[in-house]
């Protein structure tokens, strides 16, 4: 079969909502299905890009990224490790700033051969208010993408 194992990094984006735990059970099959492939989790934290807001964010005597880092690593930890077969090898991954380009930029550096994200990524309040990334992924990746809707999201 000339499509077998085809993707072998596969870059796994997650915001933690409920979408993203049905984006992450396609990203396990995806991955069992492919021989010695290897799953990218990713998770990028928004930056506002007004100097008034990265002003308010920072002042703060603790380290406000490296609590997110551990933060994150927590969550990912209790969330997505627990559930991945011995056979699959995983990494963490995580990046402070335009969530799109963070993930575009990722991608590309580490020649990923498929992105994986939840449909309602880029819906959240804070992706309204800094611009729908799912999109800009969509159009701008030198990788097929796939855009999971939430299985539990109500037909309109």
């Amino acid at each position: 079969m000339p499509y077998r194992n085809v993707f072998k990094k596969i870059l796994f984006c997650t915001d933690f909502n409920t979408d993203a735990m049905t984006a992450f059970h396609y990203t396990l099959n995806i991955a069992s299905g492919n021989e010695n492939s290897k799953i990218i989790i990713f998770h990028a934290i928004p930056e506002p890009d007004a100097q008034f807001w990265k002003t308010y964010i920072y002042e703060t005597d603790e380290d406000v990224d490296a609590k997110a880092k551990h933060d994150i690593d927590k969550k990912i930890k209790e969330t997505y490790i627990p559930i991945i077969p011995d056979t699959i090898s995983y990494s963490t991954h995580f990046a402070v700033g335009n969530v799109g380009e963070e993930i575009l930029t990722f991608s590309e550096e580490n020649d990923t051969d498929l992105i994986v994200i939840g449909r309602g990524a880029g819906a959240n309040m804070v992706n309204r208010l800094l611009g729908n990334f799912t999109e800009k992924i969509i159009r701008k990746s030198k990788c097929p993408v796939l855009v999971v809707p939430d299985e539990n999201e109500s037909e309109s």
